[in-house]
């Protein structure tokens, strides 16, 4: 044990944890070389300084959007963990693990054809054919299902641990949608900017070369004429690596698509975008093999494309990597890897496999039993809620149960020897402490075998005796620096002109998924939605605890009105003398209620959900903005947390100036492309529709003069017109000059001739058929609307009272103004938005099990 350095900070000495292989430091207590340069100058820097940078990550990362969805925990998702100390590997030592995992890729590519193709593994008994054909990750219906050319993997992620003497050795391998790369790629974005200096300086080996070779690969799989139209395949937003799929889609230029945004139709598989159907040549899937086709494979399977192997088998569709490939993460496999290699390439691996026994075989079962507690049990198939299990962890009565489990079904499990990971140095609680570490590289197909990328993702635990380390489990990331031995040439992903024509279509970036417009409507609505009942609420609450006096009728109508306009019924629609004498807990229920409709909570959940959707489309500002709304919709809990505040409105400005702030980003730097104007279909419907239910809440009856007067200054308050109203009438309310403003002013940003028009506008920009002619149905509607409003005659319909006091005609415009936007809307959507299912199977395949 030592510390970093004699020169270093007091409060940066690092100790390495007794009885553990520390990479930072010697068995003697001195530091080894290549982590010098970075421990001193971390103890220069010192603790505060450190921390500050941590805390500058983290910022990053939270702004970036990066996340990591934990199943067991939604309510958990959490930002992305990054330790502000790297993992160091020498570029000697990186030389041998290199060569270990290129000769380890190309040893699994052979595997892979094999089992999908002669299956010499089976008949010359190099395994035995339990360990096939009983895993769940063979899918029978892939055989001959191959990629054209010699390399069936094409992405290929290993996990290390380095073992007592100090050699790395791999844990596990990931075949069928390694996942890490992306989170890879955003910690040395973030490292490189919370210490710039001392990553520069250190020389460390770049990213930029692995993610290219990635880029080629998928345009070389491409076998046809013409450019390739490439997209990445993810389950969707509630998948625990979301974040990445987004993140590479949008880093790679590739267009980022869910099961149903995919069809297949005439052989050939094709994304339904809102300009009509385009040809998909390559897909990088980030789905399971098993949930890719519901036709052939996992019948209930909501993330596949219904035919997708059909067009695989035709050779009309690629898809990288091949379906099938995850029974290579079998971990049975790694018990015959010395016999495999020795046949397919004639040597035993460099890297060293960590020893492992499957129980399908009863003399391993046998020897696991006799020392059951020196291994690690894992599962053979991954699932979702199955981990691998420390035996020394469990009682004596969970070590029977776990026997008997296994005696059950044993092909379903291997027993691995621990292999206690060893320490790196890492920054938790304002101090260097020790922590055990598991390094993720990652491999790519490439012309002549496999790039490697230098270094990869490490994870360390939550504490120095942590036995699992997995994200699933709460652990912390480092980004892995790879020191070169000399200063590298400059790679980046920028492409020459000579390249561009034969890397891109021109409009991949304009052909977006139906999904996508759609949720760029909602994310409008919701938006609108939130900010209009945030509104209602904060003049609610300054009026009822303002200066002037409030009748029962005036206070009845507010609060009625936030019912009407939030739709959070029955809310104060119901008669009831007490919940009008006490509103708060009414009050709090419509902006706290995640689980109640049109409530604060509820739309901008919705919104954030649909954000979320579209968040590789989203600028850096943008996404930081949506996440300072999530963080406020967070704190309005703690604000009001045993009742309303003093203030009560106060808490709620935060929301509306941030919403404010995301419709400011929205009109000044998206692209007016159909994404933005989707953004501003959803936003001018919903305003226009909010304001509707406002008028009608608010305007339509009709009070004494002082009521009047309290109710109309609300309106004007809620749609951010008062000011201009007073600057215009010199403060005199009249009824009629408050419904020009509101309603027929096109000079008015919230009016509702304004959203009439600006709807108009962006209906007439919509893709159409080439033949139709004339105005669509969507555009007659808002016509038709339109005219009716402009033809109105405020002074008419102020007027015009019934004996129960009601202006019953602006009562009836309203209604048939409200009927007209609802029509548009269900048109939009019917026209633009995808609401149809696929082909499912009549009878499930006999080997399918659940």
């Amino acid at each position: 044990m030592g510390s970093i350095t004699q020169k270093a900070d007091v409060a940066l000495k690092y100790q390495a944890a007794p009885g553990h292989h520390d990479e930072a430091m010697s068995a003697e207590g001195s530091v080894r070389e290549h982590w010098k340069y970075l421990l001193e100058s971390l103890g220069h820097l010192g603790s505060e300084a450190l921390q500050e940078r941590h805390s500058k990550a983290q910022r990053i990362l939270r702004d970036d959007g990066a996340t990591y969805n934990i199943y067991s925990k939604p309510e958990a998702n959490r930002v992305w963990s990054l330790d502000p100390v790297p993992l160091i590997l020498n570029s000697e030592e990186w030389s041998e693990i290199e060569s270990g995992l290129l000769e380890r890729s190309e040893l699994f590519n052979l595997l892979l054809k094999d089992i999908y193709g002669p299956r010499n593994l089976i008949k010359h008994g190099l395994t035995p054919p339990e360990i096939l054909f009983g895993h769940r990750g063979f899918l029978r219906p892939c055989h001959d299902a191959g990629l054209p050319g010699d390399h069936q993997l094409i992405t290929h992620a290993v996990d290390m641990v380095r073992d007592a003497e100090g050699h790395m050795c791999v844990l596990g391998d990931r075949t069928q949608a390694p996942s890490g790369s992306g989170y890879a790629l955003e910690n040395r974005v973030v490292m490189s900017r919370i210490l710039p200096s001392l990553f520069r300086d250190s020389h460390v080996h770049r990213l930029a070369l692995f993610f290219r070779a990635l880029r080629q690969k998928l345009n070389e799989l491409h076998l046809g004429n013409g450019v390739p139209r490439i997209v990445v395949l993810t389950p969707g937003a509630f998948n625990e690596t979301y974040f990445e799929h987004a993140y590479l889609a949008n880093y790679l230029g590739y267009t980022l698509v869910q099961g149903g945004d995919l069809t297949v139709r005439k052989g050939y598989v094709w994304m339904k975008s809102l300009e009509g159907l385009r040809r998909v040549d390559v897909i990088l899937r980030r789905v399971d093999d098993y949930y890719c086709d519901p036709v052939e494979l996992k019948s209930n399977s909501h993330l596949g494309v219904p035919g997708l192997l059909d067009a695989v088998r035709a050779g009309r569709v690629i898809v990288a990597n091949p379906l099938g490939s995850g029974v290579l993460e079998h971990p049975g496999f790694l018990k015959y890897l010395p016999e495999l290699a020795r046949y397919f390439l004639g040597r035993e691996p460099r890297l060293k496999t960590v020893k492992t026994y499957w129980c399908g075989d009863p003399s391993d079962r046998e020897k696991v039993f006799a020392d059951f507690k020196r291994f690690v049990i894992k599962p053979t198939f991954r699932k979702t809620g199955a981990h691998s299990i420390v035996v020394a962890s469990l009682s004596e009565a969970e070590q029977l149960a776990l026997k008997a489990e296994i005696n059950n079904k044993p092909i379903g499990f291997v027993a691995q020897e621990y292999q206690q990971p060893s320490q790196s140095p890492t920054w938790q609680g304002e101090k260097l402490i020790s922590r055990p570490a598991v390094l993720r590289s990652f491999s790519v197909a490439s012309e002549a075998s496999y790039t490697i990328m230098p270094g990869g993702l490490t994870r360390v635990g939550e504490s120095t005796d942590a036995s699992i380390v997995t994200n699933q489990m709460g652990s912390v990331s480092k980004d892995t620096w790879v020191i070169a031995s000399e200063p590298e040439k400059q790679v980046t992903l920028r492409i020459s002109e000579s390249e561009a024509g034969t890397h891109f279509h021109s409009d991949h970036r304009t052909d977006l998924p139906s999904r996508v417009v759609e949720n760029f409507f909602w994310l409008g609505r919701y938006a609108e939605r939130a900010e209009a009942a945030l509104r209602i609420l904060r003049t609610t609450f300054m009026k009822l605890n303002g200066l002037e006096f409030l009748s029962p009728r005036a206070t009845g109508l507010l609060l009625r009105a936030i019912t009407q306009v939030t739709g959070t019924y029955p809310g104060f629609s119901v008669d009831d003398p007490k919940l009008f004498a006490k509103p708060e807990n009414e009050l709090l229920s419509v902006i706290l209620d995640h689980q109640r409709m049109g409530s604060v909570a509820s739309s901008l959940t919705a919104m954030l959900t649909s954000a979320e959707e579209v968040k590789e489309l989203l600028s850096a500002d943008t996404q930081r903005v949506i996440n300072d709304i999530g963080d406020e919709l967070g704190q309005l809990k703690t604000a009001y947390k045993d009742q309303l505040t003093s203030a009560p409105e106060e808490a709620l400005d935060p929301l509306v100036t941030a919403l404010l702030a995301l419709a400011g980003l929205c009109q000044e730097s998206m692209v007016r492309g159909m994404g933005w104007r989707f953004l501003e279909l959803g936003r001018r419907t919903e305003r226009a529709m909010q304001t509707i239910g406002l008028l009608r809440a608010t305007m339509v009856p009709v009070l004494d003069r002082n009521d009047e007067v309290v109710l109309q200054e609300s309106v004007l308050m809620s749609v951010e017109s008062l000011i201009t109203y007073r600057r215009r009438h010199r403060g005199q309310m009249d009824p009629s000059s408050g419904l020009d403003l509101v309603m027929l002013d096109e000079t008015n940003p919230r009016s509702l001739l304004y959203q009439l028009q600006r709807l108009a506008e962006h209906i007439a920009l919509l893709p159409r058929p080439e033949k139709q002619r004339g105005l669509t149905a969507e555009a007659r509607l808002v016509l038709e609307a339109t005219t009716v409003l402009q033809l109105s005659d405020v002074d008419k319909l102020c007027d015009s009272v019934s004996k129960h006091n009601m202006r019953n005609k602006l009562d009836d415009l309203l209604a048939n103004l409200q009927r007209l936007l609802i029509d548009t809307s269900g048109k939009i959507s019917e026209k633009h938005f995808d609401h149809t299912t696929g082909p499912q199977p009549l009878i499930r395949a006999h080997w399918e099990v659940e």
